[in-house]
């Protein structure tokens, strides 16, 4: 009885404010709009809990939210039990190539997931010419919104080719000149990934200078940061440091403690970020939902120093009877580092595709070989993407609950082949939604929500996309609850998410009744226009 009074009480609380809204719309005058999706459960982007309503779209906006009187025929999608919110932003993806060709231009992988809007130039790789890029994308076509960054790593390479040495100052120069070019041509910032050739021969006076010329036309740097091992707290000061001396907002990408030896810190890093935030320091990070990351092999067990130049001239390296089996102890106690080889999976290996999906030590063991020659045989064959299983539950669960860790894949568009990637480009934002929310509870869904949708609109300060509000565009996702969850595995990646039941992209249609339309409905988004 106590608890049918309870429930009598809540309802009737409920129903006053409905009440209100309808006499307000009888008020109003009809909405003209092509779409209205009725009865939504309407998670608008912010940490408020959800609303029931409707909601208008006309052409590529939202006209109206809540209780109103439409006129005309619009197409009415009953949207009972499920779930809207603004499209998905990726602050971090890898597909600035992918998108450039049409087998994977429609970024249907992403759609699949909620995708809206992606963030290309990450990790400083990607085009160093922006405006040529865009040119690019908006002659093909695209599936989803682009934003893009001004890589570090091709502006480096543009200027001084893949060298361990600091720029001259005429060199410095011509990256500054790149930069504002870029930034003026419609890039929303400048990023870096400090553990990838060239960028890492860098030292932080060229970083702060080249992040000077981003602030200056309001952009922000986003860093792969330099270590995210043991040292991963100096590397995190040293953002800190950027910011402070370029006056810039700061941007993590895709926070996590990686390796045993490291495992423990994720509460020193939080704590690490949370003090420079209340100090005043702009600093937010974006997060993928998985245990393991996804990179070059190279990256992972060869040292920096080895990888200057060519592939030839590290190739001669390990031929080179004095810094050969220097090198190769390097690599050899990296893989250590790495349980013998057993936390590394080939992804990608074109020479020898029954690699892929197999560890380093497993491959070893069946080729009679150690994991040491197998990392060189790859490395002399032109290098293998991998996964490398180096984090902690419990520590990546941590960051998610941080108000200031936005959603990231840290992947690419692709199509499904015979290649073992990361699940991450098939799965990251069904997993942190549908898994780590609705199913586990670990945050709220409206701050998953959030994380993927308001809070990288806030990182990005972009305008009019990221929250559901009337003259806001019309990026929306409508997902059923019970459904929208990954089916991508570490073992079978190549598996899209399920429980979308529509996508707007711009007002169109990218998603209908959770079948792929042929529309194309992306467009490139330049910072300040």
């Amino acid at each position: 009885m106590l608890r049918f009074t309870f429930l009598a009480t809540l309802l009737a609380a409920l129903v006053v404010p409905f009440s209100a809204l309808d006499l307000a719309a009888q008020a109003q005058p009809a909405v003209d709009a092509d779409v209205v999706l009725a009865n939504a459960t309407i998670y608008d982007g912010s940490d408020q809990p959800p609303k029931v309503g409707d909601i208008a779209i006309k052409k590529d906006r939202i006209v109206a939210l809540g209780k109103f009187k439409v006129k005309g025929n619009p197409r009415v999608l009953d949207c009972t039990g499920l779930v809207v919110s603004p499209g998905f932003i990726d602050l971090h993806t890898h597909s600035d190539f992918p998108l450039q060709e049409k087998k994977t231009n429609a970024n249907y992988n992403y759609q699949t997931q909620g995708v809206t809007t992606v963030v290309t130039g990450n990790c400083g790789f990607g085009p160093a010419d922006v405006a040529d890029y865009f040119a690019k994308l908006e002659k093909i076509g695209v599936g989803t919104n682009v934003i893009h960054q001004v890589p570090h790593n091709a502006v480096r390479k543009k200027v001084m080719g893949n060298t361990n040495r600091e720029p001259t100052a005429d060199e410095l120069k011509k990256m500054e000149a790149l930069v504002d070019q870029g930034m003026k041509d419609g890039a929303f910032g400048f990023a870096t990934g400090l553990i990838y050739n060239p960028g890492t021969y860098s030292k932080t006076d060229e970083l702060i200078a080249l992040a000077k010329v981003a602030a200056k036309h309001g952009g922000f740097y986003a860093s792969h940061i330099r270590n995210e091992n043991s040292a991963v707290l100096i590397a995190i000061e040293e953002i800190l440091e950027i910011a402070r001396r370029a006056g810039i907002r700061v941007h993590i990408s895709h926070i996590k403690v990686s390796g045993r030896n490291a495992w423990g810190k994720a509460g020193d890093v939080i704590a690490l970020i949370r003090r420079a935030r209340k100090d005043g320091i702009d600093v937010t990070a974006d997060q993928y939902p998985y245990i393991a990351s996804s990179t070059s092999l190279s990256a992972t067990v060869i040292p920096a120093k080895y990888r200057e130049g060519e592939d030839s001239d590290m190739i001669k390296r390990l031929d080179d009877p004095e810094v050969g089996p220097k090198m190769k102890s390097a690599i050899e106690q990296s893989i250590k580092g790495h349980l013998g080889g057993k936390s590394i999976r080939v992804a990608r290996y074109k020479p020898n595709p029954s690699w892929q999906g197999k560890d380093l030590a497993a491959i070893a063991e069946m080729e009679k070989k150690t994991p040491l020659q197998i990392a060189i045989e790859i490395t002399r064959k032109g290098g293998a993407q991998i996964v490398n299983f180096g984090m902690n539950d419990e520590e990546m669960r941590l960051f998610m609950k941080e108000p200031y860790v936005a959603t990231a894949s840290d992947g690419s568009s692709m199509l499904p082949g015979d290649t073992v990637p990361h699940p991450r480009s098939y799965g990251t934002f069904s997993r942190k939604i549908g898994r780590f929310a609705v199913e586990d509870k670990i945050i709220t869904l409206e701050q998953a929500i959030r994380s993927a949708s308001g809070l990288p609109a806030d990182i990005l300060k972009l305008p009019k996309r990221g929250y559901l509000k009337t003259g806001y565009f019309a990026d929306i996702v409508v997902f059923d609850p019970k459904t929208y969850r990954d089916k991508a595995t570490y073992d079978q990646p190549h598996q899209h998410s399920t429980g979308v039941r529509y996508l707007f992209v711009n007002g169109r249609l990218a998603i209908d009744d959770g079948k792929q339309t042929a529309a194309l409905p992306g467009r490139v988004l330049r910072h300040g226009k």
